[in-house]
């Protein structure tokens, strides 16, 4: 989350906070939630059932579940797709490369060559 850097469409400098974070069911820790709480990003991660079960065990005392904006979560998908994609080149699957540098150069290559074919 500290190297997320979007850039301003006009002057200034970029944004360090995205808007809301998509995630699935195993991120859905009291701890990341609050953490994303504090720096004011919406989280849209939805909650295990073992956490629901837990939660309306305790009644009252569990609290109210958290927010969920399932539309804004069936944008997932597609960042889920392109991520398998990725992951067809071999090098990136098995993350093969000693330096994160190479590392980054093979992943803007291949999604340079993905975008071309498109």
């Amino acid at each position: 989350m500290a190297r997320i850097r979007v850039p301003r469409t006009g002057p200034g400098r970029p944004r360090t906070r995205p808007t809301m974070v998509l995630a699935d069911r195993a991120y859905s820790s009291r701890a990341i939630r609050g953490h994303l709480r504090r720096r004011q990003i919406r989280a849209v991660i939805p909650q295990p059932s073992d956490q629901a079960g837990h939660r309306l065990r305790r009644g009252r005392q569990g609290g109210r579940p958290p927010g969920f904006d399932a539309d804004a979560y069936k944008q997932r998908n597609t960042v889920e797709r392109c991520i398998n994609r990725l992951k067809q080149w071999r090098g990136l699957a098995t993350r093969c490369d000693k330096l994160a540098i190479a590392y980054q150069a093979a992943l803007h290559l291949a999604a340079i060559l993905i975008w071309a074919r498109r």
